[in-house]
C-alpha cells in the first residue's frame, strides 16, 4: 500500500478499537500499521512502525493518552498525533495540545471529519472538532481575561512610571522627565506597585522586562 498515510490506533476498548478500524479501513489512502490497548504498548508500537499518525484515546489505564503523547512528542518528535475523546473539556483540550497534541477529535465524529483531520495533521497542519474548537476559542477569551489581569490595567501613566524605575531613574529624575512633582511620582509608584503585587524594584522590573518595556541588554 505504497504512498498511503501509516496510522496507528491507541484504544483500550476492543469494541470501540474495531469499530474505528473498520471506518479507517474504508478510506482510501488509510493504512492501519498496529493497533494498542493502552500507551506503554502504543510507545512499543510507535518505535516498531513509525506511523504517520496515531489516534490516541485521551483515557487509558496505565499510561494516559495524555502522559503517552508527551512521550511521543519527545522520543518521537515526527509523529503526528490525533486525541480521541468523549470529553469536549476544554481542560482536557488545552492539556493535550499543550502536551504535543496536533488534533483533538470527539468519538461521535464522523468518519469523512476524522478523514479529514487525519490529512489535515498529517500535513503539519492541526484540527479540532467544532464544537470542541467553539469551546476553546471562548476558553481562550476567558483565559485571556484571566491572564491579563491587573497588570494589564495598569495606566499610562504607571506603565511610563514601570519603565523608567526600571531604567534605574530615581524619584527625582522620574519626576523631572515626565514633569511632575516628587510626591506624585512617589503616588505612582505606590499605586503600580500595589497593582503588579510586588513589594521591591526588581519585581517591577521583572515585569518591564516581561512586557518589552525595556530590554535585557539596556
Amino acid at each position: 500500500m505504497s504512498g498511503a498515510l501509516r496510522i496507528l490506533l491507541a484504544e483500550d476498548h476492543g469494541l470501540v478499537r474495531a469499530g474505528i478500524r473498520r471506518l479507517l479501513d474504508d478510506v482510501a489512502g488509510f493504512e492501519v500499521v498496529a493497533e494498542a490497548g493502552d500507551g506503554r504498548e502504543a510507545l512499543e508500537l510507535i518505535g516498531r512502525h513509525l506511523p504517520d499518525v496515531v489516534l490516541l484515546d485521551i483515557i487509558m489505564p496505565g499510561l494516559n493518552g495524555l502522559n503517552t503523547v508527551a512521550r511521543i512528542s519527545v522520543e518521537y518528535p515526527s509523529v503526528r498525533v490525533i486525541m480521541l475523546s468523549m470529553h469536549d473539556n476544554e481542560d482536557y483540550v488545552w492539556q493535550a495540545l499543550q502536551a504535543g497534541a496536533a488534533g483533538y477529535v470527539l468519538k461521535d465524529a464522523g468518519v469523512a471529519e476524522l478523514e479529514l483531520a487525519i490529512r489535515s495533521v498529517a500535513r503539519g497542519g492541526s484540527y479540532l472538532s467544532p464544537t470542541v474548537s467553539r469551546h476553546v476559542v471562548r476558553d481562550y477569551v476567558r483565559r485571556g481575561a484571566a491572564e491579563r489581569g491587573p497588570s494589564e490595567r495598569l495606566t499610562a501613566r504607571q506603565r511610563e512610571i514601570a519603565q523608567l524605575i526600571a531604567e534605574g531613574h530615581t524619584n527625582q529624575e522620574m519626576a523631572r522627565i515626565i514633569g511632575v512633582s516628587t510626591k506624585t511620582v512617589e503616588t505612582h509608584r505606590a499605586q503600580l506597585m500595589a497593582r503588579l503585587e510586588v513589594h521591591d524594584v526588581a519585581g517591577v522590573v521583572r515585569y518591564a522586562l516581561l512586557k518589552g518595556l525595556v530590554s535585557a541588554d539596556s
